[in-house]
């Protein structure tokens, strides 16, 4: 369906998501060449997205493992239906099954709980599936070397059943926060690509595409306005999700251009911590506005 990188990018754009040359050249080449992709960036950014719109293109499943603090292989890959084993022996003990055989069939598959990795990988959709292994960095390292054996071979190991190989290899999108760095061994199995905050000009392409009926001169404001908190020291700048969110707060307030009492009483949809919004309001509502039209006016200038 993705044959070359130029029908990647139609397609994304057709699901709402702008892609640069960059992101299609490796989107392609990771269904060309069967190897994962790994997203590194900055919250909110778009990474997560790619999985979904991918999915949605190929017309298959998304399988998503949401890494934590704490996850093991058991919750990411299989675990056994330890109560309807149990209910089984008790249902072989009242048929009157002999001791010697009680217990001996409830390793089979129909008492397994699949998890992430294990649906992933036994998958059986026309397209292979869309496996998303999301903030990968919140796992801890002991994890991320079990991850490197499962995307070495895309094959598991049950003991009380044998070894599982994928049917397909699924199109496995890592995502990570870079809350801390990941061994190089398992980047090496990936290709790699690192998802900047957009530019101005790409930012009000994705507004565009993803906010309905939504005006160009609310949209050039929006967008100014957002590249001006990115440049300020915040605990947590936002991303792309918050522009889109904010310019649909916007739109459901019929607003034509920012004005600064509803941009004040809006920032919760920006900032999501209290010392930010602070230093907004510290700085000046009103003056950033003005900053953002000006930023919008050199810009058009070019």
């Amino acid at each position: 369906m993705l044959e070359s990188i130029e029908e990647v990018e139609k397609q994304f754009a057709a699901q709402g998501y702008i892609t640069d040359r960059t992101l299609a050249t490796t989107i392609y080449l990771s269904l060309a060449l069967g190897k994962p992709i790994f997203l590194e960036g900055e919250p909110g950014v778009g990474k997560t997205e790619v999985a979904k719109v991918m999915a949605t293109i190929l017309e298959t499943e998304l399988i998503r493992l949401q890494c934590y603090e704490g996850i093991d292989a058991g919750t990411a890959l299989y675990e056994w239906n330890y109560p309807r084993q149990m209910l089984e022996l008790r249902l072989e003990e009242a048929r009157g099954t002999d001791k010697e055989e009680i217990g001996r069939n409830i390793f089979r598959e129909e008492f397994l709980l699949k998890r992430p990795l294990l649906a992933a990988i036994q998958a059986e959709e026309k397209y292979r599936p869309v496996l998303l292994i999301d903030e990968v960095d919140r796992s801890d390292e002991e994890f991320e070397a079990f991850l490197l054996e499962v995307l070495s071979d895309f094959q598991i190991t049950i003991p009380e059943i044998g070894t599982v190989r994928a049917k397909q290899v699924p199109f496995v999108v890592l995502t990570s926060n870079r809350t801390r760095e990941l061994h190089d061994a398992l980047k090496r199995r990936c290709l790699y690509l690192w998802i900047d905050y957009p530019t101005y000009d790409k930012e009000m392409d994705i507004v565009r595409s993803r906010v309905s009926g939504i005006g160009d001169e609310l949209t050039r404001q929006i967008c100014g306005f957002m590249q001006l908190l990115r440049n300020r020291d915040f605990y947590k700048k936002p991303g792309v999700a918050e522009t889109i969110d904010w310019a649909l707060a916007l739109m459901a307030m019929k607003m034509d251009e920012l004005d600064p009492q509803i941009v004040d009483a809006t920032l919760g949809c920006v900032l999501k911590y209290k010392e930010d919004i602070e230093k907004i309001q510290e700085d000046g509502v009103p003056q950033l506005i003005e900053k953002a039209k000006l930023l919008r006016e050199r810009t058009n200038a070019r």
